[in-house]
């Protein structure tokens, strides 16, 4: 009897007892979707968009960098970089919530960004985002990645920068927005790690921001033939 009541007294902590759940498997990565030269009829620039990023399924850490570097001058037109949160709010789109700071012409710019990040129908990809700052503004951009062949694809894009305010540093009048709209034909040389392509990127100003372009001696539109190479790591 006594043997019995031990055995089951030594079951009791097995019963209650469950198993710690596995820890969520580390993602890390880097995502280089333009690293490319772009020439047109005036100064050539070079440009740079890319997405560093830690994390878990459930929560990701991830460094955004876009840049444009003019080789007439040698200066950088544009210079953003974030650093940007991301959790699920459901299948297809993650949160986001982050900070922001540009070194464009003039003094440092700071911003607080929330947003959404995601898969549109027909599997666009979709960034929305507001940015707080002096001068706020909403960003969206979609882009969408057309196989040709298993190894040619053709990837159009669209971003739309529209400012909240006038901002005369910046060159920028209150909705008057700036598109930028681009098709890249890339060849997948390693499993999508390294794909080179060329394509067109046309840039297009609106409004009172097209004006302030003017008057310093900038064009509305331009438009670009580019040489560059999408990475994925």
């Amino acid at each position: 009897m006594r043997r019995h009541v031990l055995a089951t007294a030594g079951l009791i902590p097995t019963l209650f007892w469950t198993a710690p759940a596995p820890a969520e498997p580390l993602i890390y990565g880097l995502q280089v979707e333009q690293a490319e030269r772009r020439f047109d009829d005036g100064s050539d620039l070079y440009a740079w968009d890319f997405d560093a990023l830690v994390g878990t399924d459930e929560l990701k850490l991830v460094w955004r960098s876009e840049a444009e570097y003019l080789t007439e001058g040698s200066r950088f037109e544009k210079l953003e970089n974030q650093l940007r949160l991301q959790t699920p709010i459901s299948t297809f789109f993650d949160a986001v919530v982050g900070v922001r700071l540009d070194t464009p012409r003039g003094e440092d710019r700071a911003y607080g960004v929330i947003g959404v990040k995601g898969l549109a129908p027909q599997w666009f990809e979709l960034d929305a985002d507001l940015y707080v700052g002096e001068t706020s503004f909403v960003r969206i951009e979609a882009e969408y990645e057309g196989l040709i062949t298993n190894r040619i694809t053709l990837t159009p894009s669209l971003e739309l920068d529209t400012p909240l305010g006038d901002d005369a540093d910046l060159g920028v009048g209150a909705f008057a927005p700036i598109l930028e709209v681009g098709a890249r034909l890339s060849y997948d040389l390693l499993d999508r790690a390294v794909a080179p392509y060329i394509g067109v990127h046309y840039e297009r100003r609106f409004g009172e921001t097209a004006d302030l372009a003017r008057a310093e001696g900038e064009q509305r539109d331009n438009l670009f033939f580019v040489v560059g190479t999408k990475m994925l790591f």
